[in-house]
C-alpha cells in the first residue's frame, strides 16, 4: 500500500499539541541506549556550546539564520532566550511501519504500509526539544505505531565535496544545530532512519511488537529465497540451452 500525498508535504507542530512534549524525555519508560564516547562527547559539545551563548549572540545568530532564509520558515526569539522555528525532516525507511486507524489514507485498525523513501515533513519545534521528542512527534503525528525506539535521526552535511551522515544522540536539540549550520541544507539536513539491527533495545517492545518483527523478516526471507531461486533458474537453462547447442548432455 503507498502513503498519501500529506506525508511528503506535511507540516506539524510540537507546540500545536500538549505540553507533554516537553517532558517526554523524562517520562518515557524505555531504557536508555549506553552512549558511545564519540556521542556523548558531541552532546558535552553542544551543551557547552549552549550554556556559553548569551542571549546577545542567540539574537544575532537568530537575526543572521532570518536574513539568509530564502522561506518563510523564520525563526522567533521570546525574551527568556528561547527560540522556535522549523526543521524539514526526510524520511528514509526501508521497513514497513504500522498505521493506527484513523490515520492517513482512512486507515482502519492497524495496517502496515511502505513509505516512499525521501518523504519530507516539516516539524516546527523549540530550541528545547529533543532527538527524541522530534522522533516521537513525528511518529504521533502519521499515528504510527511502531515503538519510537526502533527509529534514529541523522544529520546529514557536506564538507569538502564529500557527504557525510552521523547520528544524532537523544538528547541533542534540532534546531540548534539548525540554527548554527543556518538555513542551508546542504550544510546540514536531518533524516530519520531506522535503527541498526545491533542498536536495537528490543527488551523495550511488547510481545505483539517482536511478533510483527518475526512476520516482516519472514516475508524479506521468502522474498530473497524467490529472487535468488528465479535468478539461479535461469542461469540454469542457459547452461543447458548452451550444452544442447553444443550437442553435450541435457
Amino acid at each position: 500500500m503507498s502513503w498519501t500525498s500529506t506525508m511528503s508535504s506535511g507540516y506539524s507542530s510540537l507546540e500545536e499539541d500538549s505540553e507533554e512534549y516537553f517532558f517526554t524525555a523524562r517520562t518515557s519508560l524505555f531504557k536508555k541506549p549506553s552512549l558511545k564516547p564519540t556521542k556523548l562527547k558531541d552532546v558535552e559539545k553542544e551543551k557547552e556550546l549552549r550554556t556559553h551563548l548569551t542571549y546577545e549572540a542567540i539574537r544575532q545568530k537568530v537575526e543572521q539564520y532570518n536574513t539568509e532564509s530564502r522561506d518563510h520558515f523564520k525563526m522567533t526569539l521570546n525574551t527568556n532566550g528561547m527560540y522556535t522555528g522549523f526543521i524539514k525532516v526526510q524520511l528514509d525507511l526501508r521497513r514497513p511501519i504500522t498505521v493506527k486507524g484513523g490515520g492517513a489514507g482512512g486507515v482502519k485498525g492497524q495496517e502496515a504500509f511502505y513509505l516512499p523513501r525521501g518523504s519530507i515533513n516539516t516539524l516546527h519545534i523549540s530550541s528545547t526539544n529533543t532527538v527524541r521528542q522530534v522522533i516521537e512527534a513525528l511518529l504521533r503525528k502519521f499515528t504510527v505505531a511502531d515503538n519510537p525506539a526502533k527509529f534514529a535521526l541523522f544529520k546529514r552535511f557536506s564538507r569538502e565535496d564529500q557527504v557525510y551522515t552521523c547520528k544524532l544522540s537523544e538528547e541533542e536539540h534540532p534546531l540548534f544545530l539548525r540554527l548554527v549550520a543556518g538555513p542551508s541544507t546542504d550544510a546540514l539536513s536531518f533524516v530519520l532512519k531506522e535503527q541498526q539491527t545491533g542498536e536495537v533495545l528490543w527488551d523495550a517492545f511488547s510481545i505483539p511488537e517482536l511478533q510483527n518483527f518475526l512476520r516482516i523478516l519472514d516475508k524479506e526471507e521468502q522474498d530473497q529465497i524467490c529472487s535468488i531461486t528465479k535468478r539461479y533458474n535461469a542461469y540454469r537453462e542457459k547452461l543447458e540451452e548452451a550444452m544442447r547447442a553444443t550437442g553435450g548432455p541435457g
